[in-house]
């Protein structure tokens, strides 16, 4: 049996198809599947240490990005999506695989052309609740369509489509529950304030951060993730603020963190500050209250983030703040609001973790299985 995991361009697509991974390896470990073999075709490995930990084959191919705004980029994409689609074909024909599960993105486009025209069986997952543009069009011929949110229903057909949840990876979902705060050489009596912008940062939250670090630190400590394109910058300028107070040890700062540091994150803090992407589910795993920061209006893809903020807000595990309004003074204002009256936080902290579906994983993995089975007869 040959399964193929498609999908690219960031960890919100990667990572989920890991989650599955693993699942899908535990399926066929424990009922024995014979030549049980995994794929994942895309331009890029994105983390090649996770996909030799799941033994996925990655199979390189060549894709364009689709961008829907004016750049001289877009010629070269074109040429690289067309090359990338015939490249496709031959690859998959090659390989052909029993079912693909897609996450959509640019670098599953080719692959799914591909899909279609040899009529390869194809689950996808969206996890916004507004679906991107790869999933809207492959929605129409896949098999399966697995969402994260109930409102993405109203864009497949809907004897296809299974509220799943997101796959969230076990060696995160699950967060060390003692000796967290140590591991960041922190106080264990004092809160921790969590900020993570995801693998691409966010330079706005990290500036709004940095500027309210001299207040911060007096009160509480923070784990900072600020993504790798604006690490220094953000260290120099927390460095030139903090300047020799002496409690300046309380702000720990990180450009990325691997899979032991953010089982470790979720463990210490007590509050999370974040964007509206896949983060959402991690956050609700830990059962962390949290204050979302949408990123700015995007209306080619349907203003997702922002939509998935005020659904997830709906629940009643978070705050959002929305980027147009976001001061030092509102965030402060929110750090305090949830940290320094428990029954709210008690409150916030058990609706996060009703929102999670921790079978997510299992579902989607099951029903590519089936599927599989029946393509092989």
């Amino acid at each position: 049996m040959k399964i193929l995991l498609i999908g690219g361009g960031t960890g919100g697509h990667f990572y989920p198809l890991i989650a599955i991974a693993e699942e899908l390896n535990r399926i066929s470990d424990e009922e024995k599947i014979a030549n049980f073999k995994l794929y994942y075709m895309a331009d890029r490995p994105y983390d090649q240490k996770e996909l030799d930990e799941q033994f996925i084959t990655f199979i390189p191919i060549t894709a364009g990005k689709l961008r829907v705004y004016f750049s001289w980029q877009n010629f070269v994409d074109m040429f690289k999506t067309a090359f990338g689609t015939v490249g496709a074909i031959f690859k998959l024909f090659s390989l052909y695989p029993d079912v693909i599960i897609s996450k959509g993105g640019y670098a599953a486009f080719p692959v799914l052309v591909a899909a279609k025209i040899l009529r390869i069986p194809v689950i996808i997952h969206e996890s916004d609740t507004v679906p991107g543009r790869v999933n809207k069009w492959s929605g129409k011929f896949a098999r399966r369509v697995a969402l994260s949110y109930p409102e993405a229903a109203e864009f497949f057909d809907e004897k296809k489509i299974s509220l799943t949840g997101q796959p969230v990876r076990k060696s995160i979902a699950f967060v060390a529950t003692e000796g967290a705060k140590e591991f960041f050489e922190l106080d264990p009596t004092l809160p921790v304030i969590g900020v993570i912008g995801g693998s691409l940062g966010a330079k706005i939250i990290n500036d709004t951060i940095t500027s309210l670090l001299p207040e911060l630190v007096q009160q509480y400590q923070i784990i900072h993730q600020t993504g790798p394109k604006t690490f220094e910058e953000t260290k120099t300028d927390a460095a030139v603020l903090l300047g020799q107070d002496t409690k300046r040890t309380r702000y720990k700062v990180f450009p990325y963190l691997n899979d032991l540091q953010t089982k470790m994150f979720g463990g210490a803090t007590d509050i999370i500050i974040s964007r509206a992407g896949s983060m959402l589910y991690e956050i609700a795993a830990w059962g962390k209250p949290s204050i979302i920061i949408p990123g700015s209006s995007d209306v080619y893809h349907g203003d997702h983030q922002r939509k998935n903020a005020y659904h997830y807000a709906r629940t009643g595990a978070c705050v959002v703040i929305e980027q147009a309004n976001l001061t030092a003074s509102v965030l402060k204002s929110e750090i305090d609001l949830i940290l320094q009256h428990k029954d709210q936080y008690d409150a916030m902290s058990a609706r996060a973790k009703g929102f999670y579906k921790p079978d997510a994983s299992r579902l989607i993995a099951t029903e590519a299985i089936s599927i599989a089975f029946e393509h092989e007869q």
